[in-house]
């Protein structure tokens, strides 16, 4: 049997659309600047069996545009562009990839806090333009540093072991109070007011929900030291970003490194784009050799075996009533 996938965004690795194609798919896709509405009318024309989910918002509109559609899987584990709950009255299964990408976030988000902290780009970008000053520098060393991880999942758990060596403390706030097991230079904290008030560093690394929407607000961050440096490889809207802006320009907040944000790609008038003391990334985090071909892979797989009636991972769907 034919199935027709229909791909948003920027596609799939080419191992994967290699993979489907030989496991006899039609193939098409849309742009990372697609709107819902551009969307829909691709995937009217197309009906697709399948959407696989990188870029673009899933809307119910999108979703009835393909009277075909048995089955979204993300390329990730973000749904926050999809509509899960519509997708649920439609009898569609809604999937992702767990643990395609965790080793890539965690990388990444390590990657962020020594070039925030050691001032890499803005030192780069100063001896380019011809200015050698090693007087006045003073990077941040990680050791004895508190590093306060909001969200305990493969990434954070990750992070984690990565930070190790370098002989950190840590504080890991989760929304569950169910006690986890740490290693000896960790230990969980029952709020974030906690964690806000005595950690160096602050990472993200939950869900965007109702409750962490807006987490890094005004409030939060007058609770958090003077000079804290925060990161952000979870979802920009997650953080009020007009107050981490008021923050830097206080002091409040030394620095920040994000791969989220609310808007993206964010308008030239951004609040946070001036600033040297902040480090955007394109929300690339997950993205590396691995991983791309791991979510394509995982993506695929899980989509086919939803066409072909084939036995699915459960643990990959979200929600689960409509396989059950």
């Amino acid at each position: 049997m034919h199935f027709r996938v229909f791909m948003t965004g920027s596609g799939i690795s080419e191992v994967a659309r290699q993979f489907l194609e030989n496991n006899h798919c039609t193939l098409a896709q849309g742009t990372p600047q697609d709107t819902p509405e551009e969307l829909a009318a691709k995937i009217a024309a197309f009906d697709p069996h399948a959407l696989i989910v990188r870029q673009g918002q899933i809307t119910p509109a999108v979703q009835n545009a393909a009277p075909s559609l048995k089955v979204i899987c993300k390329h990730g584990v973000g749904l926050d562009n999809i509509d899960v709950d519509h997708a649920t009255s439609l009898g569609i299964p809604v999937m992702f990839t767990p643990g395609a990408n965790f080793e890539s976030v965690a990388e990444h988000t390590l990657a962020l806090i020594l070039a925030l902290t050691r001032y890499i780009p803005f030192e780069n970008t100063r001896v380019k333009q011809g200015t050698f000053d090693k007087k006045h520098y003073a990077g941040l060393e990680l050791k004895g540093k508190t590093i306060g991880l909001i969200g305990y999942g493969p990434i954070a758990r990750r992070l984690l072991q990565l930070l190790e060596p370098f002989g950190v403390n840590a504080l890991v706030c989760r929304r569950s109070q169910q006690k986890i097991d740490l290693p000896a230079y960790a230990r969980q904290v029952d709020s974030w007011n906690t964690l806000f008030e005595k950690s160096d560093i602050i990472s993200l690394h939950c869900p965007l929900t109702p409750e962490t929407t807006g987490l890094i607000n005004a409030d939060n961050i007058a609770r958090m030291k003077r000079g804290v440096y925060l990161i952000n490889t979870a979802r920009g809207a997650m953080i009020a970003e007009q107050a981490l802006a008021d923050a830097l320009q206080t002091g409040h907040i030394a620095g920040a490194a994000l791969d989220t944000l609310t808007t993206e790609p964010p308008p030239a008038n951004h609040p946070l784009m001036k600033w040297d003391n902040v480090i955007i990334t394109p929300h690339v985090g997950g993205s590396s050799d691995l991983s791309l071909t791991n979510m394509g892979m995982g993506a695929a797989k899980n989509i086919l075996a939803v066409l072909r009636g084939e036995p699915i991972d459960t643990a990959a769907v979200k929600n689960k009533a409509v396989v059950n």
